[in-house]
């Protein structure tokens, strides 16, 4: 039972990645590896403040702001610099490595006897696990909430419209690049939010922890729009938390098959690859489906 609840949690925290990606990679159509150097600037720059005194939800709040940051970064380097996305991406990222160690000035950084989220009175005193699952659960409805409340405004049409058809967004007046900067923006701070979270969470912060991340946001949407199948945008935000929490339970039964911790990343692109090519089966057998059909009717 205390594993089913631990993935639970940890499926909740994780969403928050999932929700930050989904705003360039489902609506403005590109995968932003930004993503793999905010992940643990977030965590640094949290466990760094709170290290220094902060309060923990300002610590997380700053976590955030660091993250927009790396993300109005990128967007000027794709918009204004016109550096294809994929590399003004890994550009900000590998810089975000150097800036993560200045952050905390060795690669490792433990918050040990330290105050965190997870340690305020109430959620304290719950069953183990039971912390994250509270929080987690807590965060995910605020951010989905504030996501589609936008997606709703006039703003988050032109957010929309803009990564439909660029040509078409322009000639109603919208400017497509600063859309696209502050969907890096708010994309990325969401990412290092998610980072602040999990590094209170884990109780430290490592320089490393952000290899692989596009590859466990990116499973969250997908697990999540395959297991629940066509959805509108709002509930495709909502799937997302859910297939964050099925890609934990995946996770938890890999482990129990006897694979190592270490074979994760790897067991992890292998379940996004199929998950990702599941349309195209569904083609195949489809065709052959018609195929025979067509061959029994003419016998």
């Amino acid at each position: 039972m205390s594993l089913i609840v631990s993935s639970i949690g940890q499926g909740l925290l994780w969403a928050v990645l999932g929700v930050g990606l989904f705003l360039t990679f489902r609506i403005l159509d590109f995968a932003d590896m930004t993503v793999e150097g905010t992940f643990p600037l977030g965590a640094a720059t949290a466990v760094m403040a709170i290290s220094h005194g902060m309060d923990p939800l300002l610590a997380t709040l700053l976590a955030f702001a660091v993250g927009a940051l790396a993300g109005l970064i990128t967007g000027l380097l794709y918009t204004k610099g016109h550096i294809p996305i994929l590399l003004a991406g890994i550009l900000v990222m590998t810089a975000c490595y150097s800036v993560n160690l200045r952050i905390m000035g060795r690669a490792n950084v433990s918050l040990l006897g330290k105050n965190t989220l997870f340690k305020n009175h109430f959620l304290a005193s719950l069953p183990q696990y039971f912390d994250s699952v509270v929080l987690g659960t807590t965060v995910m409805v605020i951010i989905t909430t504030v996501v589609i409340y936008f997606l709703q405004t006039e703003l988050g049409q032109g957010f929309i419209a803009t990564g439909d058809n660029q040509t078409m967004a322009r000639s109603l007046g919208i400017n497509t690049d600063n859309m696209k900067i502050m969907g890096l923006m708010v994309s990325n701070g969401l990412i290092a939010f998610g980072g602040a979270l999990v590094a209170q969470n884990n109780g430290f912060a490592d320089v490393n922890m952000g290899i692989g991340i596009i590859v466990i946001a990116l499973a969250s949407i997908i697990i999540g729009e395959v297991a629940f199948g066509d959805l509108t945008l709002n509930q495709r935000l909502i799937a997302v938390t859910l297939g964050s929490i099925l890609y934990r339970f995946v996770l938890l039964i890999v482990l129990k098959l006897g694979f190592q911790a270490n074979d994760l990343n790897l067991i992890s692109a292998i379940i996004l690859a199929i998950c990702m090519m599941l349309p195209v089966f569904k083609n195949v057998l489809n065709f052959k489906h018609i195929v025979k059909r067509g061959l029994d009717t003419n016998d």
